[in-house]
């Protein structure tokens, strides 16, 4: 006779989002792995006098869900400082502002984060609001998106930052009409101000990891890829919080840290990376993947485009967004970088970046052969028809952030006029990426917006969101809309496969490591508009509750 299950679950459903998408009642769990799957006979002869049998009662059990783009470090060092992701609007961030300045009279800096842009005119806030409530200490204050930064009249002063000051190559100083700071400083220019915040310590960004942990596994994700370690941007790395964490066994997700591709230099740093990546194999973490940021957002202009932006009257300007590498370069660089074994993670938003990120992997592929890298492109938020089929014909993974395809301020005031009727209709085309073979990753891209991945596959199914009390909004672009499987494939196995875990995780089968969710009620008994009702009520790694709800 078998020894007996550590854990069982009963009386489903279980949705085990394997290969046919079998169905069961009951799972079994013995020393962190899947001994059993089925249905409540199949598991009854386990139950042992010490097991803990959880009655599911009709509520689902999954497997854990997984995120492939996200910055829960960064988003923990927002949690723990001047925090304004919870903000209704402009005045509301500003009240918050000051009232965290108040409380903290002895900080050298004020820092934090988490505005939005639609809270204010052309989606750029001025130093005079933060002059008002902060005026005699720095204030430095990174957008949700992490494109942009909003700083006051003294963190301008102590950079040395006027009117005479050039734009950086890679962003650009948002201005008065004398061409004084305006306080909004987008993508590389962010560096000109965020390079002199004091570093947080040590303890501060092992407390940020771990706070980032807790709330990803209170939304039932097991494991994930940390978009950006192994850089100083923003004046903190995580690399060696989650190196701590690993080491000292309090990193109980899996996580695939992508090491930041420095744009400012060349292949001379493949080998620094190997290196890195050779040191960075601790307990549940390991550094495999490279990312490198090809462009910005649409939103400040800087995403890549094939057309020009359009103006505020819809007349085609002489911009079309920055490819922060030389497309030339990208493709030598990823080729090097295929070739020592990494997985390169693309950031394209535009569809001229996505376009010059699937050339490199298509460089890549000729010159070193097919191999098992699992290269993946995150965002796509504009992607030209024509390169659609590529993804699936080059083995690249299309890294989705589902929670963004939706009509929403954001999307209707700050994208949708600028980028114009042709290329608006080519965003987020993540049902047409699935009908053309591509394998579906999908991520939140934390502290950019929820990490909440109920959330975001309320999206993906529905193409529309809103919130108790909202009007509801029309469907954008709903011939892209995923089915409610494939949506959660994506935030499963696909995100699993991306991460090189499918062979261990991602779904319900025996053998595997249990990481599974329950939760609050069985979303394929729902309707599709009120997926985002559903809750999570316990997260398990390797058998062991990372966290439970006292409803459970």
């Amino acid at each position: 006779m078998s020894a007996p299950a550590d854990l069982i679950f009963r009386n489903g459903p279980v949705y085990t989002l394997d290969a046919v998408r079998r169905r069961a009642t009951a799972v079994a769990v013995r020393d962190g792995r899947i001994i059993a799957v089925g249905h409540d006979a199949d598991v009854r002869d386990l139950a042992g006098p010490r097991t803990e049998v959880v009655d599911l009662s009709g509520r689902a059990l999954l497997p854990g869900f997984q995120d492939a783009h996200v910055h829960p470090a960064f988003a923990g060092l927002t949690l723990i400082s001047c925090d304004l992701s919870e903000a209704t609007g402009a005045e509301d961030a500003v009240a918050r502002v000051r009232a965290y300045a108040d409380a903290h009279p002895d900080l050298e800096w004020i820092s934090g984060g988490g505005w939005s842009m639609e809270w204010f005119p052309g989606g750029t806030p001025s130093r005079d609001l933060l002059d008002a409530v902060v005026p005699d200490r720095p204030v430095y204050l990174v957008n949700a998106d992490g494109h942009g930064a909003w700083v006051n009249s003294c963190a301008l002063r102590m950079c040395g930052i006027d009117a005479s000051t050039p734009d950086p190559a890679d962003g650009r100083i948002e201005r008065e009409a004398d061409g004084t700071p305006q306080g909004t400083l987008h993508e590389g220019a962010t560096d000109l101000v965020g390079r002199h915040l004091p570093a947080p310590t040590a303890e501060d960004g092992l407390r940020a990891l771990l706070a980032g942990q807790q709330r990803m596994h209170s939304l039932g994700v097991t494991s994930w890829q940390d978009a950006m370690v192994g850089s100083p941007h923003g004046g903190f790395d995580p690399l060696d919080s989650y190196l701590a964490a690993a080491q000292s066994g309090r990193l109980t997700a899996r996580v695939v840290g992508a090491l930041w591709w420095d744009r400012d230099r060349g292949a001379e740093q493949v080998p620094e990376l190997v290196e890195r990546r050779e040191r960075c194999r601790v307990g549940r973490f390991r550094a495999t993947s490279v990312k490198i940021m090809q462009d910005g957002v649409a939103e400040n202009f800087t995403a890549a485009l094939t057309e020009p932006y359009l103006n505020g009257c819809g007349c085609p300007t002489e911009n079309s967004g920055l490819s922060f590498v030389d497309p030339q370069a990208l493709r030598s660089y990823v080729t090097l970088l295929d070739a020592e074994g990494f997985q390169v993670h693309v950031h394209a938003v535009g569809d001229r970046a996505a376009r010059e990120a699937l050339d490199a992997f298509a460089q890549a592929l000729a010159a070193n052969g097919p191999g098992d890298h699992r290269h993946h492109i995150a965002h796509l938020q504009v992607v030209h028809p024509d390169d659609v089929p590529r993804f699936a014909q080059l083995q690249v993974t299309a890294n989705m952030q589902p929670l963004w395809a939706a009509h929403e301020p954001q999307m209707d005031d700050l994208t949708i006029p600028f980028l114009g009727p042709r290329l608006a209709g080519w965003q987020y085309p993540f049902g047409s990426l699935l009908r053309s073979g591509a394998v579906l990753a999908a991520g939140s891209d934390w502290p950019v917006s929820s990490p909440d991945p109920l959330w975001g596959i309320h999206v993906a199914v529905n193409r529309a969101f809103q919130h108790p009390g909202e009007p509801a909004r029309e469907v954008f672009i709903p011939e892209q809309r995923l089915d409610l499987t494939a949506a959660l494939a994506a935030y499963t196995v696909g995100t699993a496969y991306l991460n090189h875990q499918d062979h261990e995780t991602g779904t319900v089968e025996t053998g595997k490591l249990a990481d599974l969710v329950v939760l609050d009620r069985d979303p394929y008994g729902l309707p599709t508009e009120e997926i985002h009702t559903t809750r999570v009520l316990a997260t398990y790694v390797e058998g062991e509750a990372v966290h439970t709800d006292p409803n459970l």
